[in-house]
């Protein structure tokens, strides 16, 4: 009973920080996402995610062994799924990644390798409030195995190879114009192929 009163305590006091300070920002700096995040405001909103998750749910642990498998199938998913924000190096460095407030974070650095197995699985598949971070969970236990295929790859992230990043550019999607324009380039390539082999109309092969 105590450690849920001070559970319940120290959440309503992370709570109110970050509400008091999320007033100030609004006074001072308006609701643009363009303003960079203080550190404070990070630390707060940091440690009431932390708060926030069950203990339970902290300690869990990957239940799937890391193999090539299972990297590639988080490979696989991540590119096409979550590289439009977090890019595929995880940097955050990306159009959307970069405009959102709070910033798509560096899954490389501390702030997220650190944290448990349960905690990023956590986050993927309930996603963050106020962030642009969103629940990937729903459906049957069984498809919690992709998320824990995703667990392992973000583990994986700072030791990404020049190799895996070029395999992931040609599984991210891709835009009408992007798709028009390798169109295109494949019909261009191929005409340009034929044009030289075959002999002009009314002409004759050299």
């Amino acid at each position: 009973m105590r450690r849920t009163t001070r559970f319940t305590l120290l959440l309503l006091v992370a709570l109110a920080g970050a509400a008091a300070l999320a007033a100030k920002t609004v006074f001072d700096r308006g609701l643009g996402a363009r303003a960079e995040p203080w550190p404070v405001e990070e630390w707060v909103a940091r440690r009431a995610r932390y708060l926030a998750t069950p203990r339970a749910e902290r300690e869990r642990t990957n239940p799937l062994p890391a193999s090539t498998a299972v990297l590639a199938a988080g490979r696989g998913h991540f590119a096409d799924h979550c590289a439009v924000c977090h890019s595929n190096d995880g940097s955050g460095k990306t159009a959307f990644g970069s405009a959102m407030y709070p910033r798509a974070p560096n899954l490389r650095g501390p702030a997220t390798q650190a944290l448990s197995d349960g905690e990023v699985f956590s986050v993927i598949r309930n996603g963050i409030r106020f962030t642009g971070m969103p629940a990937f969970g729903e459906g049957p236990p069984e498809d919690d195995q992709e998320t824990w295929h995703l667990v392992h790859f973000i583990r994986h992230l700072p030791s990404l190879t020049a190799e895996e990043l070029a395999e992931m550019q040609d599984l991210n999607p891709r835009s009408r114009a992007a798709l028009r324009e390798e169109e295109e380039t494949r019909r261009f390539l191929a005409g340009g192929a034929t044009a030289q082999t075959a002999p002009a109309e009314g002409g004759r092969r050299q």
